[in-house]
């Protein structure tokens, strides 16, 4: 197998230090993933959340849910000083 994996979804993930103070946002757009992640955590539906911001698309949402999945399996290592 070998080689790296490439997920679509993530593509719709933007993250720009002028945008939103460089937090990951969709597609570029002022919508944070962790605003539609907190929606969701609150018991929003997709349909609401995407009526709450009718300028999101569906892949929008799993792309936030795929983009916090793959965060959340990172570890950050801090660095020894020589």
């Amino acid at each position: 197998m070998g080689g790296t994996m490439h997920f679509p979804e993530l593509d719709r993930i933007t993250l720009d230090p002028n945008v939103m103070g460089g937090k990951p946002c969709i597609r570029g757009i002022r919508v944070t993933v962790g605003t539609i992640l907190g929606l969701l955590a609150s018991g929003s539906t997709k349909d609401e959340v995407l009526d709450l911001y009718p300028y999101l698309e569906e892949q929008d949402i799993y792309a936030a849910l795929a983009y916090a999945t793959w965060r959340s399996e990172e570890h950050d290592l801090p660095l020894k000083a020589s």
